[in-house]
C-alpha cells in the first residue's frame, strides 16, 4: 500500500514555536542512565547502558535529551525523553543496509567521531511519550549542521509507536542505501545529487558549489600537477622541506587523492600499497583552506578507498604535534613502534586496524570492475563498453587474411 502525505513533516515544522515549549540538550551521564531506566518500561529491547555509552563517548552528537522548557534549568535538568543515533561510516552505512549490522552492540570501528562526516545516520533509539514526540523535529535539527545536512537518516520502527511517529514526520518504508535494498528500514532521504551517493574518493563534481568539499583520484598529468603544486605550497614553502626530499621518488608508485572546495583543488594525500598494509602519507592542505575540514574529508576517502581494495591495516607516520588529528579516526600508536626525525619534524609510527568493505574487490568480482580506472570501480567503464563490438581479433586476424592474399 503506498504511503500518502506525512502528518506532520518535518520540513513544515515551526520550529522556532516548538523551542518555546521543548528543550534539546545533551545530557550528563546520570540523566542517561535515568532515561534509559524510564525508556525500558515500554521498550524492552533496548540495548544495554554500556554499549551506549561508549557510543556518546564515541561520537557525543549520538544521544540528545528532551525537556519540557518550564520544568527545566541548567542547575536542575530535568530529561523525561531522548534520541539516540549511530553516525555511521560507510561499512557500518553498507551492513546497515545489508542487515549484518549488530545495531544491539555496534563496533565502534563503523562509527564515526565528532569531526568526521558519516555516510548514513541511524536513528537508533527513542523514547518521546505525549508531547515530547513534538521534539523530534529540533532534534534533528541538531544532525542537521553542514557536516550532518544532507546525510540520509535510517530507521527500524521496533514499537507501533514508533511506527506511527516515524511515518508522521516523513520517514518512508523501504530504504536503500548506495544501491542496495534495505526493504528492512524507514529512511528519511536528505541526499540531492550523485555526488551524495559516490564514494567519499570519487565525488568530485564540476558542478560543485563554492564551498562544497570533495575527494577525486588524481587520473590525469593535469591532476597529478595539480598534487605537485599543492605539496610545493605547503611541504616546501611553508616547512621549508629541501624539494630532494619532498619529491622522494615514490610518486609513480601511489595513488594521489585530490581535494577540492568548490572547484578549487584545495588539498591532497598519498596512498602507498604494500603487502598487508597500506600507508598513507604526504596529506597537505593549502593555508586558506584549513578550517574547512578538508583534511578530514581526505583522510575518510583514503581509508574508505584502502577498505576497498580490501586492506585490513592503514598505516602512517604522524607528526608528534599532530597525533590528536589522526586520533580522531582511531589510528593509534603502533605497538612497538618507533619515534624518529625527518625534513627538521619529529614523528612517531601509528596503524589503523579495520575492516574491508563490503564490496571490496577481490579475485572472484566481476572482471570487468578490475579494469574499471582506479577509483571508478563503482561505474561503467570504457572497455565494458567496448564488449558490445563483435571479437575481430585485428592484431591476429588481419595479418593472416592478408597472408593468405
Amino acid at each position: 500500500m503506498p504511503v500518502g502525505r506525512p502528518r506532520h513533516p518535518l520540513e513544515e515544522m515551526d520550529l522556532g514555536r516548538l523551542a518555546r515549549r521543548l528543550v534539546v540538550y545533551t545530557p550528563s551521564a546520570s540523566e542517561v542512565a535515568s532515561l534509559l531506566h524510564r525508556a525500558r518500561r515500554d521498550i524492552a529491547q533496548l540495548t544495554g547502558n554500556d554499549v551506549i555509552y561508549r557510543a556518546i563517548s564515541h561520537n557525543p552528537d549520538s544521544f540528545w535529551a528532551i525537556a519540557r522548557r518550564g520544568q527545566h534549568t541548567a542547575e536542575a535538568p530535568a530529561a523525561e525523553g531522548f534520541l539516540a543515533f549511530l553516525m555511521l561510516n560507510e561499512v557500518g552505512a553498507q551492513r546497515l543496509a545489508d542487515g549484518s549490522l549488530d545495531t544491539r552492540n555496534p563496533d565502534i570501528s563503523v562509527l564515526t567521531a565528532q569531526s568526521e562526516k558519516p555516510a548514513a545516520i541511524y536513528l537508533w533509539a527513542g523514547h518521546a511519550r505525549g508531547s515530547l514526540a513534538a521534539a523530534i523535529p529540533l532534534v534533528l535539527e541538531k544532525v542537521s549542521t553542514p557536516l550532518y545536512r544532507d546525510v540520509d537518516i535510517y530507521s527500524r520502527a521496533v514499537t507501533t509507536d514508533g511506527h506511527r511517529a516515524l511515518e508522521a514526520v516523513g520517514f518512508k518504508p523501504g530504504a536503500t542505501f548506495r544501491g542496495t535494498p534495505a526493504p528492512h528500514l524507514f529512511m528519511y532521504r536528505r541526499s540531492q545529487s550523485e555526488a551524495d551517493s559516490a564514494p567519499l574518493y570519487d565525488c568530485y563534481r564540476q558542478t560543485a558549489k563554492r564551498h562544497d568539499l570533495s575527494v577525486t583520484v588524481a587520473r590525469t598529468m593535469e591532476d597529478v600537477m595539480r598534487v605537485m603544486a599543492m605539496r610545493s605550497a605547503v611541504y616546501v614553502a611553508e616547512q621549508e622541506c629541501p624539494y630532494a626530499e619532498e619529491f622522494d621518488g615514490n610518486d609513480f608508485s601511489a595513488t594521489h587523492l585530490l581535494g577540492y572546495v568548490g572547484n578549487e583543488p584545495a588539498g591532497c594525500l598519498r596512498i602507498r600499497y604494500f603487502a598487508d598494509f597500506a600507508k598513507l602519507e604526504r596529506l597537505a592542505v593549502r593555508a586558506e583552506y584549513r578550517h574547512l575540514g578538508l583534511g578530514s574529508r581526505l583522510v575518510r576517502a583514503a581509508i574508505e578507498l584502502c577498505q576497498v581494495k580490501g586492506y585490513r591495516r592503514i598505516y602512517a607516520h604522524s607528526q608528534k604535534r599532530l597525533l590528536d588529528f589522526w586520533s580522531q579516526f582511531s589510528f593509534h600508536a603502533l605497538e612497538g613502534g618507533k619515534e624518529f626525525v625527518f625534513s627538521d619534524f619529529d614523528y612517531v609510527e601509528i596503524v589503523l586496524d579495520t575492516t574491508p568493505h563490503p564490496k571490496a574487490i577481490t579475485i572472484g568480482v566481476d572482471p570487468y570492475i578490475m579494469i574499471h580506472p582506479e577509483g571508478r570501480w563503482h561505474v561503467p567503464g570504457i572497455l565494458e563498453r567496448s564488449a558490445i563490438r563483435p571479437v575481430s581479433r585485428p592484431s591476429v586476424d588481419a595479418p593472416q587474411e592478408r597472408a593468405r592474399a
